[in-house]
């Protein structure tokens, strides 16, 4: 720390980490301008509820995965890349893969992990889908599979939670009669937090691609090439080519061993203003908070939760190291989107239902004004309007 200028760390450029730092970057400190520091293992952020979009080639990976040093530009923030060995609360210290950074405020925002430890095999032979660097895992043994004499491609997903859902039309719609895809659910139906609307959609969508839904179902074991399900005390086994897993979040080990209060799952418990409880010099939101409204309630592990905390947590921050008051968090639920497919999507919310190509868009412009800056928007709203007739052109020189 300094005497001078103190200093704000953040650790985790989801979201909830990015989207504090820019908001810091944008309030009015005067003379008392902290040094932010935002710490990922990654170069690149992840608006990740489009992460789906790469599987069928409908966006690039810069469109959804832009380098930091872009998003980060002319705005103060220092980015460093690396990963979070030890966080030592009362020394107020992180120590990093390749260095230590003293901190005046810290902001927790690692986000969650997939884990893969919950059945034999898993660990071994289960995809993840939560990185780009699971998507391009995907793609290849997609390709892989693609180009062989196989004459169906089957893919098991484990979760039919949002991610499992879209995931599951994506795939449908990529590999067409060739694919043979099967969504695994322990509970008795689908998106069991959804609105109506959206599972009812849902199901519409997953029928027409004849994915298959296996309901009341969890998965026993995983090999290379075959899977055992359980399904009401009776077994089967069953070939398969992929599982993908997208089930659960892990909280990453540094967050774990910290002597802070934690619920049963983990995460860190919070005060109103999403201090953690016993260290009011700390921050946490996202998937490692456990937030509770005036009710009692949780909020859901969300972008649209971690873009709202992220903006109380920036404000709080400035709050307390300019001597003013802090803010309780407020979530103000937006409504839930679901991708089913290439071209049609799901929302409702605000009063507000829509299913198919019109949903569609309306789920890519609210994402587009979500981008967390407008220089990225405007780079990706400009591919977007264009890549219908770049499309146009490069079919009619194929043509010729």
């Amino acid at each position: 720390m300094t005497d001078s200028q103190p200093t704000v760390c953040i650790l985790g450029g989801g979201f909830g980490g990015l989207y504090t730092a820019l908001r810091l970057s944008q309030l009015p400190w005067g003379d008392q301008q902290p040094l932010i520091y935002l710490v990922d293992q990654n170069d690149h952020f992840l608006f990740s509820p489009l992460l789906y979009e790469l599987v069928t080639g409908e966006l690039q990976s810069w469109e959804i995965a832009p380098p930091y040093s872009e998003l980060l530009a002319n705005t103060g923030v220092r980015f460093v890349q690396s990963a979070v060995q030890q966080i030592d609360v009362h020394q107020q210290q992180v120590t990093l893969s390749d260095q230590s950074l003293s901190y005046d405020r810290l902001v927790l925002a690692l986000g969650g992990e997939t884990p893969l430890q919950q059945v034999p095999g898993s660990a071994d032979y289960a995809l993840p889908f939560r990185t780009v660097q699971d998507a391009y895992h995907l793609e290849e043994r997609l390709r892989v599979l693609e180009t062989s004499s196989a004459p169906k491609i089957r893919i098991a997903v484990v979760g039919a939670g949002p991610s499992g859902v879209e995931l599951a039309c994506k795939l449908a719609d990529r590999l067409g009669d060739r694919g043979r895809i099967r969504l695994i659910e322990r509970n008795d139906h689908i998106l069991k937090s959804a609105p109506e609307f959206n599972q009812t959609s849902a199901q519409k969508a997953l029928e027409k691609r004849q994915v298959w839904i296996d309901l009341d179902t969890s998965l026993q074991s995983l090999e290379a090439d075959q899977m055992t399900l359980e399904y009401k005390d009776q077994v089967d086994t069953l070939p398969v080519d992929i599982v993908l897993w997208t089930v659960g979040t892990a909280i990453a080990q540094p967050i774990r061993e910290l002597p802070l209060p934690h619920n049963d799952l983990g995460q860190l418990v919070t005060e109103a203003t999403l201090q953690v409880q016993d260290a009011p010099h700390v921050f946490t939101l996202g998937d490692l908070a456990d937030y509770r409204d005036p009710n009692g309630k949780p909020t859901p592990k969300t972008a649209q939760v971690a873009i709202q905390q992220a903006d109380c947590v920036g404000w709080n921050i400035w709050a307390s190291l300019t001597q003013r008051p802090l803010l309780p968090f407020h979530y103000t639920h937006l409504g839930e989107m679901l991708t089913l497919g290439e071209d049609t999507a799901a929302m409702s919310g605000l009063g507000v239902q829509l299913d198919g190509p019109l949903a569609f868009m309306a789920r890519r412009l609210i994402y587009l004004y979500r981008m967390p800056t407008l220089e990225h928007q405007l780079k990706v709203g400009v591919n977007w309007m264009f890549k219908p007739l770049v499309s146009v052109l490069s079919a009619a020189d194929s043509a010729k």
